[in-house]
């Protein structure tokens, strides 16, 4: 089914969008094997069920991105895991000492893995963003460096950069790059240069602007006048499902206002916007959607849950569902796992621990629960 037919479809629409993290997209991967086999199970669907059988429009950030890309290819969950298990080590490629005032890690592993995967599953030597081998709505989250601005990418031929008889359509950009300049993290991976018409740009990872958790910034794509799709809205009309990476709020009961230096700054104030974003994205669509699932935001307003929202609002937009796990050692413990150590799972690169994180990603994969489908599990 291509994207041309994915629109043509009448009924309710799905949604799925994936944070960032690293090498804890793990956690969303373990999740997504779940919801995947309960979808196949519930719907009564053969062997060659994917994911993409049943959304209609994936978003993903940074890792999100690469396992958006995956699963709109229509690669089943355990092939993907089993790229990030092979590979993962790979494309955490630690950079040599004199290029490591740069990024931490090299480029050329993770760039080599991505180019091969969706070779392998588009057949196509240098497959585009608008190859017809994706068989959903596609949205990959970017930073533009070099014009300072969030670039938020989609496949829909009806957007308006993506008109193939411009010279600089974005659907002629490789598939591959746009992924890795997605994954770029400042720090973590050089940054990605790419072509577009006649000009060169700068890109970074997606998870440095407002969308590591590109959640409602998908409803928007979708919803939109000026994105030229303008899906029907309302909770029986759209799901959207939102799958995160791990967070913990990075406490500090003992920090001293002498210890905010040049160093401690530029070492927590990225991952302390990062966090919150992620949650701003998360209460937005509790707000605007019927939440059915996800943890408490705050001890204010608590987890959003049912109608509670904007009493100015006529209805809810869309039916929302939050997959999360909390890496402090309070939520750990929570999830039955007393014999994770919180550190050992909260940064991006953990790649010596992937078991833990497909521990934590197993252990939150038993909150789903079908029962929150309801009404979207038609053909």
């Amino acid at each position: 089914m291509s994207i041309q037919d994915k629109n043509a479809l009448t009924g309710p629409r799905k949604l799925l969008a994936l944070d960032g993290g690293g090498i804890r997209g793990t956690i969303t991967l373990e999740i997504l094997a779940k919801l995947e086999t309960s979808l196949q199970e519930q719907l009564k669907a053969g062997p060659g069920f994917v994911l993409a059988n049943y959304f209609d429009y994936m978003a993903g950030t940074s890792t999100g991105a690469i396992i958006a890309t995956c699963l709109s290819l229509g690669m089943r969950v355990a092939d993907v895991r089993k790229f990030y298990l092979d590979s993962g080590p790979a494309m955490f490629d630690k950079a040599s000492l004199l290029k490591r005032f740069r990024a931490k890690y090299k480029d050329t592993q993770l760039a080599e893995k991505l180019r091969e995967v969706i070779g392998q599953q588009t057949g196509e030597p240098e497959a585009k963003l608008g190859s017809q081998a994706l068989r959903t709505y596609l949205l990959l989250i970017l930073r533009n460096a070099t014009t300072d601005s969030a670039w938020p990418l989609s496949n829909n031929p009806q957007a308006k950069y993506n008109d193939l008889t411009r010279h600089d359509s974005n659907l002629e950009l490789p598939l591959w790059q746009l992924v890795r300049a997605s994954t770029a993290a400042p720090t973590y991976f050089p940054p990605e240069v790419v072509a577009l018409g006649d000009k060169e740009y700068v890109f970074v990872d997606g998870g440095v602007t407002m969308y590591n958790n590109p959640a409602f910034q998908l409803f928007l794509m979708a919803t939109l006048k000026p994105y030229q799709l303008e899906w029907p809205t309302g909770t029986d009309q759209m799901l959207l499902v939102s799958i995160g990476t791990g967070a913990a709020a990075n406490a500090n009961a003992e920090l001293a206002p002498n210890e905010m230096n040049l160093l401690y700054n530029a070492s927590s104030i990225p991952s302390a916007l990062m966090f919150a974003a992620s949650n701003e994205q998360d209460m937005l669509c509790r707000v605007f959607g019927k939440c059915l699932h996800g943890a408490t935001l705050d001890n204010e307003v608590l987890d959003l849950k049912g109608d509670i929202g904007l009493g100015s609002l006529p209805g809810k937009l869309f039916t929302y569902l939050r997959y999360n796990a909390d890496l402090s050692r309070k939520g750990l413990d929570a999830l039955g796992l007393q014999n994770i150590e919180p550190e050992d799972v909260q940064q991006m690169d953990s790649v010596k621990y992937i078991a833990q994180l497909q521990q934590v990603g197993q252990a939150v994969a038993r909150e789903v629960d079908m029962a929150h489908f309801e009404g979207f599990l038609g053909s």
